[in-house]
Protein backbone atom coordinates (compact mmCIF):
# COMPACT_ATOMS: atom_id res chain seq x y z
CA UNK A 1 0.00 0.00 0.00
CA UNK A 2 1.25 3.40 -0.75
CA UNK A 3 -0.18 6.26 2.01
CA UNK A 4 -0.96 10.02 0.41
CA UNK A 5 -1.61 11.46 3.91
CA UNK A 6 -2.24 15.15 4.33
CA UNK A 7 -3.07 17.40 6.80
CA UNK A 8 -5.61 20.59 6.79
CA UNK A 9 -5.33 23.31 9.76
CA UNK A 10 -3.00 20.20 10.93
CA UNK A 11 0.53 19.63 10.75
CA UNK A 12 0.96 15.40 10.20
CA UNK A 13 3.68 14.43 12.73
CA UNK A 14 6.00 11.05 11.82
CA UNK A 15 4.05 9.90 15.14
CA UNK A 16 0.53 10.45 13.66
CA UNK A 17 1.99 8.91 10.07
CA UNK A 18 3.25 6.35 11.74
CA UNK A 19 0.37 4.91 13.50
CA UNK A 20 -2.22 5.42 10.67
CA UNK A 21 -0.21 3.19 8.08
CA UNK A 22 0.36 0.83 11.11
CA UNK A 23 -3.54 0.84 11.59
CA UNK A 24 -4.32 0.55 7.32
CA UNK A 25 -1.74 -1.54 7.26
CA UNK A 26 -4.17 -4.10 9.72
CA UNK A 27 -6.77 -4.21 6.37
CA UNK A 28 -3.89 -6.26 4.17
CA UNK A 29 -4.92 -9.44 6.57
CA UNK A 30 -8.30 -9.56 4.77
CA UNK A 31 -6.64 -9.77 1.56
CA UNK A 32 -4.65 -13.01 0.00
CA UNK A 33 -1.98 -10.83 -1.69
CA UNK A 34 -1.76 -7.37 -0.22
CA UNK A 35 -3.59 -4.57 -2.42
CA UNK A 36 -1.16 -2.93 -4.46
CA UNK A 37 -3.32 0.45 -4.41
CA UNK A 38 -2.81 4.07 -3.14
CA UNK A 39 -4.31 4.90 0.56
CA UNK A 40 -5.57 8.66 0.67
CA UNK A 41 -5.77 9.69 4.05
CA UNK A 42 -6.85 13.42 5.00
CA UNK A 43 -6.75 14.80 8.10
CA UNK A 44 -8.88 17.97 9.10
CA UNK A 45 -9.14 19.56 12.67
CA UNK A 46 -12.24 22.24 12.86
CA UNK A 47 -12.62 24.09 16.20
CA UNK A 48 -12.30 21.11 18.46
CA UNK A 49 -13.54 18.46 15.70
CA UNK A 50 -10.66 15.92 14.58
CA UNK A 51 -11.72 14.38 10.79
CA UNK A 52 -9.96 11.63 8.97
CA UNK A 53 -11.13 10.60 5.45
CA UNK A 54 -9.57 7.26 4.19
CA UNK A 55 -9.93 6.88 0.58
CA UNK A 56 -8.21 3.40 -0.61
CA UNK A 57 -9.57 2.68 -4.32
CA UNK A 58 -8.71 -0.89 -5.51
CA UNK A 59 -10.04 -2.73 -9.01
CA UNK A 60 -13.57 -3.69 -8.17
CA UNK A 61 -14.15 -2.21 -5.08
CA UNK A 62 -13.78 1.02 -3.21
CA UNK A 63 -13.38 1.52 -0.02
CA UNK A 64 -13.93 5.03 1.68
CA UNK A 65 -14.74 6.21 5.47
CA UNK A 66 -14.59 8.92 7.28
CA UNK A 67 -14.73 9.71 11.13
CA UNK A 68 -14.61 11.98 13.48
CA UNK A 69 -13.69 12.59 17.34
CA UNK A 70 -12.04 14.94 19.68
CA UNK A 71 -9.12 12.94 19.24
CA UNK A 72 -7.24 12.10 15.84
CA UNK A 73 -5.56 8.78 17.42
CA UNK A 74 -8.98 8.38 18.53
CA UNK A 75 -10.63 9.00 14.98
CA UNK A 76 -7.91 6.85 13.27
CA UNK A 77 -9.40 3.91 15.33
CA UNK A 78 -12.76 4.37 14.58
CA UNK A 79 -12.20 4.43 10.72
CA UNK A 80 -10.05 1.68 10.68
CA UNK A 81 -13.21 -0.36 12.05
CA UNK A 82 -15.35 1.45 9.84
CA UNK A 83 -12.78 -0.09 6.72
CA UNK A 84 -12.95 -3.43 8.64
CA UNK A 85 -16.92 -3.75 8.46
CA UNK A 86 -17.18 -3.06 4.89
CA UNK A 87 -14.74 -5.56 4.02
CA UNK A 88 -16.23 -7.54 6.07
CA UNK A 89 -19.41 -7.11 4.73
CA UNK A 90 -18.61 -6.92 0.89
CA UNK A 91 -16.32 -10.08 1.33
CA UNK A 92 -19.77 -11.96 2.79
CA UNK A 93 -21.91 -10.12 -0.17
CA UNK A 94 -19.47 -11.58 -2.90
CA UNK A 95 -19.03 -15.03 -1.46
CA UNK A 96 -22.59 -15.87 -1.38
CA UNK A 97 -23.04 -14.30 -4.99
CA UNK A 98 -20.26 -14.78 -6.84
CA UNK A 99 -18.77 -18.36 -6.62
CA UNK A 100 -17.26 -18.52 -10.14
CA UNK A 101 -13.36 -18.13 -10.90
CA UNK A 102 -12.25 -14.76 -11.79
CA UNK A 103 -14.41 -12.91 -9.56
CA UNK A 104 -13.57 -10.09 -6.74
CA UNK A 105 -14.34 -13.28 -3.94
CA UNK A 106 -10.87 -14.29 -4.95
CA UNK A 107 -9.52 -10.89 -3.72
CA UNK A 108 -9.90 -12.32 -0.32
CA UNK A 109 -9.09 -15.15 2.52
CA UNK A 110 -11.37 -18.15 2.57
CA UNK A 111 -13.22 -17.43 5.59
CA UNK A 112 -14.29 -20.83 7.32
CA UNK A 113 -17.40 -19.47 9.18
CA UNK A 114 -19.45 -16.23 8.62
CA UNK A 115 -19.49 -14.04 11.50
CA UNK A 116 -23.17 -13.41 12.91
CA UNK A 117 -22.08 -9.90 12.66
CA UNK A 118 -21.82 -10.11 9.02
CA UNK A 119 -25.09 -11.70 8.64
CA UNK A 120 -26.68 -9.62 11.22
CA UNK A 121 -25.60 -6.42 8.51
CA UNK A 122 -26.56 -8.32 5.83
CA UNK A 123 -30.15 -8.58 6.92
CA UNK A 124 -30.19 -4.93 6.75
CA UNK A 125 -30.27 -4.90 3.46
CA UNK A 126 -33.95 -5.99 2.86
CA UNK A 127 -35.98 -3.32 1.49
CA UNK A 128 -38.76 -2.83 3.32
CA UNK A 129 -40.92 0.09 1.07
CA UNK A 130 -40.70 0.69 -2.40
CA UNK A 131 -41.64 4.73 -3.62
CA UNK A 132 -42.55 5.35 -6.85
CA UNK A 133 -43.04 9.01 -8.71
CA UNK A 134 -42.92 10.94 -11.97
CA UNK A 135 -39.78 12.69 -12.63
CA UNK A 136 -40.47 15.99 -13.12
CA UNK A 137 -38.11 17.71 -15.44
CA UNK A 138 -36.95 20.75 -13.67
CA UNK A 139 -33.13 22.97 -12.94
CA UNK A 140 -31.07 21.89 -10.20
CA UNK A 141 -32.06 25.31 -8.42
CA UNK A 142 -35.73 23.81 -8.35
CA UNK A 143 -34.67 20.67 -7.37
CA UNK A 144 -32.76 21.63 -4.06
CA UNK A 145 -36.06 23.77 -3.54
CA UNK A 146 -38.29 20.85 -3.53
CA UNK A 147 -35.63 18.97 -1.88
CA UNK A 148 -35.83 21.60 1.00
CA UNK A 149 -39.28 21.83 1.12
CA UNK A 150 -39.74 18.68 1.47
CA UNK A 151 -37.26 18.30 4.37
CA UNK A 152 -35.32 15.66 2.64
CA UNK A 153 -31.54 15.28 2.75
CA UNK A 154 -31.57 14.62 -1.33
CA UNK A 155 -34.11 14.80 -4.35
CA UNK A 156 -34.24 12.76 -7.55
CA UNK A 157 -35.44 14.98 -10.51
CA UNK A 158 -34.35 14.57 -14.49
CA UNK A 159 -32.51 17.43 -15.08
CA UNK A 160 -34.04 19.66 -17.81
CA UNK A 161 -30.58 20.50 -19.41
CA UNK A 162 -29.18 17.27 -20.25
CA UNK A 163 -32.27 15.69 -20.13
CA UNK A 164 -30.45 12.69 -17.55
CA UNK A 165 -31.78 11.96 -14.39
CA UNK A 166 -29.72 13.60 -11.39
CA UNK A 167 -29.94 13.68 -7.25
CA UNK A 168 -28.96 16.59 -5.22
CA UNK A 169 -28.27 16.10 -1.82
CA UNK A 170 -27.35 18.41 1.40
CA UNK A 171 -23.34 17.69 2.49
CA UNK A 172 -22.67 17.66 5.96
CA UNK A 173 -20.69 20.92 5.78
CA UNK A 174 -24.72 22.25 4.78
CA UNK A 175 -23.74 23.00 1.31
CA UNK A 176 -25.37 21.29 -1.56
CA UNK A 177 -24.02 18.17 -3.91
CA UNK A 178 -24.95 17.02 -7.40
CA UNK A 179 -25.23 13.46 -8.67
CA UNK A 180 -25.46 12.96 -12.51
CA UNK A 181 -24.28 10.51 -14.71
CA UNK A 182 -21.55 10.72 -17.19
Amino acid sequence: MNFNIRGENIKVTNALKEYVEKKVKKLERYFDTPPNSDVHVNMKVFNDEQMIEVTIPMPHLLLRAEESHTDMYAAIDLVVEKLERQIRKHKTKVNRKFRQEGSVKYMFKDAVEVADEARAQENDLEVVRTKRFNLKPMDIEEAILQMDMLGHNFFVFSDAESNTTSVVYRRRDGKYGLIEPE
